[in-house]
């Protein structure tokens, strides 16, 4: 079989086993790629020590040190080729951040990006979007708009100034591409909206243009650090058992964070990002109890398709009696159900002491 016709799992366990030829054709082929866009980028040939040998050598180190695990994390609808480029994306910003004298040619988003190569979210999210752009049928414009404003960070102003445009006319063409491409696909594969922005000016959580599964933004001024999650609120024990709080922030060690997923467990908004975020939520696990957090199915049909993870979580309250557990506004959010429809499935909850609910449940 010629090396350019091999699959991705066989290009990976070439790469695991250590073949000169696989490694050298497409670890190298691919990191060479990406180097040559991120060159033109951040004139990274002109700078002492960010050579692509140097930064392709250290993104192997890193890939070896992790026995090439980072490579296979990736969604079947995501390329290898797309999906090593991006890691290698973050090795340059990484670089980058260290050049003291370059931080002017960064990006106020990219540089923060570059503190954040663990997270698996939004490396995944990036190289989703990168690779919907390399594969779709769009104009070079239309796929310039989603890089500058989804990758990159860049406001409408500023993208309609790099491509000679009004503000106007990006934001209708980032509207007519959001509404009938890319929120599709997301929500259809991922349950994610593509408006995600995770990293503020203050390095805190930012909420953009997104949905919160069972927060309100529009009540969160974005003026106060995290959006309006600052709020320390520590109820009484009889507050508590009232209603669960509008935001949380902080939990005690018994408590008990619940929130709306999707069965894949990909926790990309609302109280699900929160819960992965702050409570021990683990991305890919998409029912039932998680560090300090328990998750419930919201996005896979009606109502009568959440019933069943209600019943099962009701009952596990019960024969749990030492947690108490904070119940979010699961559903009423990203997956679009209303108070007065969820609600009634907690009807058995009532009953347990140890189940807290949202007000007017």
């Amino acid at each position: 079989m010629a090396y350019h016709e091999l699959p991705d799992d066989l290009i990976v366990e070439g790469f695991r086993r250590g073949d000169a030829d696989i490694i050298r054709e497409y670890f190298y082929g691919y990191c060479k790629v990406g180097y040559q866009h991120f060159d033109l980028q951040y004139q990274l040939s002109s700078k002492e020590n960010l050579d692509f040998m140097s930064l392709a050598h250290q993104y192997a180190l890193y890939l070896m040190e992790h026995d090439w695990r980072p490579l296979e994390d990736h969604s079947p609808e995501v390329s290898l080729k797309t999906w090593l480029i991006g890691g290698f994306h973050f090795v340059v910003l990484d670089a980058l951040k260290w050049y003291k004298k370059e931080y002017g040619t960064l990006s106020h988003q990219e540089y923060l990006l570059s503190f954040d190569m663990a997270d698996s979210l939004r490396l995944q999210f990036n190289r989703m979007v990168q690779d919907l752009c390399e594969h779709l049928d769009l104009s070079p414009q239309d796929r310039a708009i989603l890089d500058l404003m989804l990758l990159q960070g860049y406001k409408g102003k500023e993208v309609g100034e790099k491509l000679g445009i009004t503000p106007a006319a990006v934001s209708q063409r980032y509207k007519r591409l959001k509404e009938d491409i890319i929120t599709p696909y997301f929500k259809a594969h991922f349950d994610i909206d593509p408006d995600l922005q995770l990293v503020s000016m203050s390095g805190t959580m930012e909420n953009a243009c997104m949905d919160w599964e069972g927060y309100s933004p529009m009540e969160a001024p974005m003026s106060r650090p995290y959006g309006g999650f600052v709020k320390q609120i520590q109820p009484t024990p009889m507050e508590q058992k009232r209603t669960t709080p509008e935001y949380i922030t902080s939990l005690q060690p018994k408590e008990i964070f619940v929130f709306g997923s999707n069965l894949r467990g990909m926790h990309g908004g609302g109280a699900a990002l929160v819960a992965y975020r702050k409570f021990g939520a683990v991305m890919g696990q998409g029912v039932g109890l998680q560090g300090q957090s328990y998750a419930i199915p919201t996005m896979q049909g009606g109502v009568e398709t959440i019933r069943p993870y209600v019943d099962d979580f009701i009952f596990f309250a019960g024969q749990h009696p030492d947690l108490t557990f904070l119940v979010t506004r699961i559903g009423c959010g990203i997956a679009g159900f209303r108070d007065e429809e969820i609600a009634p499935l907690f009807a058995a909850a009532h009953d347990l002491q140890n189940v807290v609910l949202p007000p007017g449940w």
